[in-house]
């Protein structure tokens, strides 16, 4: 049971506002390509791989972060008792959990179509060398968002078998969704970051940080109202949209960077603003 208790630590399962955050661009994606005047049950079939590869990579991910930043990690208060940080875990066993991950989250992947698996292998390295951008860039966040964003690509995928415009600009539109709230995020360790020589948008921009965050999410409530335009969606569309806008104005108004719970807070609300998009999206498509 100890050994659980560490891997379960490990993999930040207890924290499901990571996977979520994966998961949601999926939906999306998959939302906006199934034709729900056909059987439901595929759409539902997909949600649920999506779902299962999103925790299981998003675990996977955690191992490797906290492989590559358990230097880092022992010198900020909020990460120093994490297991390889600690200790409690060896990296060499790490390693082997990683692995084991990977192996699971493929076997998910291969229900899909070609292009899908070849773009979701494509995506590797990105995932996988997140954590080092910290060291020589100011926009780790950016990285983030291109990695963490791209299962809307392949929820549309999984459904057409190409690429169109459309979840392009959904997926720009949710890099910079990303960019936003993990800026908020890292506010939390802000002066940790700044003494051990961690860059982040969130240093990059602390004087300026509701201007940026508000330019951030600008584009992507852009990138929501212009994807209801091409595909023509109902009003019903464009009136739940304004909770999802009020929700990330709300953000930018309540959140003090000089408090960690509040950035905090701000931070977990976007996993509602993503179940709501995807409602949205759902409402937009049916009616």
């Amino acid at each position: 049971m100890k050994e659980l208790n560490l891997f379960i630590e490990l993999i930040r399962l207890k924290k499901p506002i990571g996977f979520m955050l994966l998961f949601w661009p999926c939906a999306w994606g998959l939302t906006i390509a199934y034709d729900f005047k056909n059987n439901l049950n595929l759409y539902f079939f997909y949600l649920i791989l999506f779902f299962l590869g999103s925790i299981l990579m998003r675990s996977a991910g955690c191992i490797v972060n906290d492989i590559f930043d358990k230097d880092f990690d022992q010198k900020v208060l909020r990460t120093k008792n994490r297991p390889i940080a600690s200790k409690k875990i060896s990296t060499k066993i790490a390693i082997i959990y990683s692995c084991l991950l990977c192996l699971l989250a493929l076997m998910v992947l291969l229900n899909f179509n070609n292009l899908t698996i070849i773009l979701a292998i494509s995506s590797m390295p990105l995932a996988f060398t997140y954590p080092l951008m910290k060291r020589f860039t100011y926009w780790p966040q950016l990285f983030l968002g291109i990695t963490f964003n791209y299962g809307l690509i392949l929820g549309w995928t999984a459904v057409y078998g190409q690429i169109n415009l459309l979840p392009i600009i959904l997926y720009i539109g949710a890099i910079f969704w990303t960019l936003g709230y993990d800026t908020i995020y890292g506010y939390q360790d802000i002066k940790d970051d700044e003494i051990i020589g961690i860059k982040s948008t969130s240093i990059k921009f602390k004087n300026k940080a509701k201007e940026f965050l508000l330019f951030c999410y600008l584009i992507f409530i852009f990138a929501l109202i212009f994807i209801g335009y091409m595909m023509k969606f109902n009003i019903y569309y464009y009136l739940i949209i304004m909770i999802p806008i009020f929700i990330l104005l709300n953000q930018i108004k309540k959140f003090d960077l000089n408090k960690p719970s509040s950035c905090l807070a701000a931070f977990k609300s976007n996993n509602f603003l993503g179940f709501l998009v995807t409602i949205n999206l759902i409402v937009g498509k049916i009616f």
